[in-house]
């Protein structure tokens, strides 16, 4: 027998799509640029009558708005239903649009806001996205690289020491906790989308690429103002920040396709890892499903080519146009294992260049575009460090992250402030730093593991050994840590101590097809304690979280950065200190 709940639940559920029959896409409250392109789709719940279907902005046919024939699919996706698609519209004038579809018997009435700017700010834009970066990391960076002394830091972060800062919602369009696909996606296009979704909304259909587009600031500084376009990360340059620059897909995962949007739009400079998606299958690495050859290609577009730390600086004292570095595989290796431990795939790839060495190379190449440049810089591992519960490596990475803004902030300063600059995160973890651990890893431990954990006067302060140049101290095996702990988890043992081998690996696959479980490599370490966790067992890591993030800026066009933003703001932030919407721009598109 049907529960009352569950009746009462069916029943809004029905009433619910009677009453929004129609999904318009851009989805209702979107704002727009003006004269940016868009697909714009209106999915009807059943068949229709081409005859009594009326689709009006502002009360005009949308025929006559966009100028195009009117254009119904019946049968989508194979099924008993019917949308209406139109790609590559734009709207030339700034306002609000109500956009009403009817069937003829429904109708869905939503609003738009299409957005001017002023006239251009800035020469350059360069966007920092520290990946999952949380105020946890920012402040065990200031800590280790800058050391504390009676309460007070010893210096100031460069991602903190900027005139503008905000707060910065994430929420996707289909869920509080976003992921990294769409949150990026809403810094490069100005939309929401949802999760693992990136350049399109995504739609009913089963097709990962079909989903009606939106276009992103990649493209709009190329069109409109013949700005050089670079993409710059120590993850794989098909993952999801980096692509969500010039992807349209609702699946990140797809890196092959994504691979080929990258050829397609190509940016005049792209380094980061993720070589085994370039190379055709067969080829030692290669993980593409067809004989296509990327790096072949690329190079036959005109493209320099590194992969080693030592050729990048080699290839960029030619003086490229453009510039392709794939110095991985997969993802690069971090900072700590760099630096110091020689773990993860150091072994293999002994000169993966930092950073702040590749952001060297691509404001070389960039800044000799006298239209300027946009430039999108991610710390990647941040996040997947995180995930993994291995905070020493994240930290490490933040602080890189650090040395590469502060790279780009004293490069624009010396060419007079031209150039704006932005660090955010894209997502939160729901990690926080509560106080040390008292552990001298040179011995046994001598308590209870939880026991070592110090808070309030307790906790008194770490001993990391005083920072290098760089800001990194030479060791994280020390005996008073960071106690850095994440409020989500799968099972797992905690040791509370720094992997000095190889990064973090806490589930393996579970006797159940799909599940996974606690990583016996950690059981018999010294102390080792089982910790259950609170997520399902399909989850094999720690997860996002669904709070704001610090959004810090400077430059031409920063003052925007105040408050309270939603995370599609950002974008606005960036268009509006490049005049993409200026009305010598837009006068020219009205023609």
């Amino acid at each position: 027998m049907r529960s009352p709940l569950l009746a009462a639940c069916a029943a809004s559920l029905l009433f619910g799509s009677v009453a929004q029959a129609q999904t318009i896409y851009p989805i209702d409250r979107a704002e727009m640029l003006v004269g940016a392109r868009f697909d714009f789709k209106v999915e009807f719940a059943g068949p229709v009558d081409p005859a009594k279907v009326s689709v009006t902005l502002n009360g005009k046919d949308h025929s006559e708005v966009f100028r195009r024939p009117v254009v119904i699919v019946d049968g989508e996706d194979n099924r008993n239903q019917a949308s209406l698609l139109l790609h590559d519209v734009t709207l030339n004038e700034p306002g609000t649009y109500k956009v009403r579809a009817s069937d003829g018997t429904s109708t869905r009435e939503i609003t738009w806001t299409v957005y001017a700017t002023g006239p251009r700010k800035a020469k350059n834009v360069i966007l920092f996205i520290g990946d999952g970066m949380s105020p946890a990391h920012r402040v065990a960076a200031r800590l280790l690289s800058k050391q504390i002394a009676e309460g007070k830091a010893l210096g100031k972060l460069a991602i903190d020491d900027m005139p503008q800062m905000a707060l910065v919602a994430t929420a996707g369009m289909d869920s509080i906790i976003t992921d990294s696909a769409n949150s990026a996606s809403a810094y490069a296009t100005g939309h929401k989308s949802s999760v693992n979704a990136m350049g399109v909304y995504a739609d009913r259909t089963a097709d990962p690429f079909d989903d009606p587009r939106v276009e992103n600031i990649a493209s709009l500084v190329k069109r409109r103002l013949g700005m050089a376009v670079g993409i710059v990360t120590n993850t794989e340059i098909e993952d999801a920040t980096p692509a969500a620059m010039i992807a349209h897909t609702r699946r990140r995962a797809e890196y092959d396709r994504i691979v080929e949007h990258f050829f397609a739009a190509q940016p005049d400079v792209i380094l980061g890892g993720g070589l085994a998606n370039f190379l055709p299958k067969g080829a030692p690495g290669a993980k593409r499903r067809d004989d296509k050859d990327y790096v072949a290609k690329f190079k036959d577009a005109g493209y320099a080519y590194a992969t080693t730390g030592k050729q990048l600086a080699s290839v960029v004292a030619t003086r490229p146009n453009k510039l392709l570095g794939l110095f991985n595989l997969g993802n690069m290796d971090g900072a700590l294992d760099r630096r110091f431990l020689k773990g993860g795939t150091v072994w293999k790839y002994p000169d993966q260049p930092d950073l702040t060495e590749q952001v060297s190379a691509a404001l070389d190449v960039l800044s000799r575009n006298p239209a300027g440049f946009f430039l999108m810089v991610e710390s990647g591992m941040i996040d997947k460090y995180t995930h993994l519960l291995d905070m020493e490596r994240a930290v490490y990475d933040t602080i890189m992250l650090d040395n590469a803004v502060r790279l780009a902030r004293d490069w624009a300063k010396a060419r007079g402030d031209d150039t704006l600059i932005l660090v955010v995160a894209d997502h939160n973890h729901p990690i926080s730093l509560i106080g040390t651990i008292d552990d001298d890893m040179a011995k046994a431990p001598d308590k209870p593991l939880r026991e070592r954990v110090r808070v309030y006067a307790d906790a008194g302060f770490p001993n990391y050994p005083a920072p290098d140049r760089q800001g990194y101290p030479a060791r994280v095996d020390v005996s008073r840590r960071l106690a850095i702990f994440s409020a989500s988890s799968p099972d797992y043992y905690e040791t509370f101590r720094p992997k000095l081998d190889n990064p973090n690996d806490p589930t393996v696959a579970g006797d159940e097809k799909g599940a996974f479980k606690a990583n016996d490599a950690y059981k018999n370490a010294p102390g080792a304690m089982f910790r259950l966790g609170n997520l399902s067992k399909l989850i094999n890591a720690s997860v996002h979280s669904g709070e704001d993030v610090i959004l810090t800026a400077m430059g031409p066009g920063s003052e925007r950065v105040r408050g309270s933003m939603d995370n599609t703001d950002v974008f606005r932030v960036m268009v509006e200190a490049l005049g993409l919407g200026a009305s010598d721009i837009t006068g020219q598109i009205n023609r």
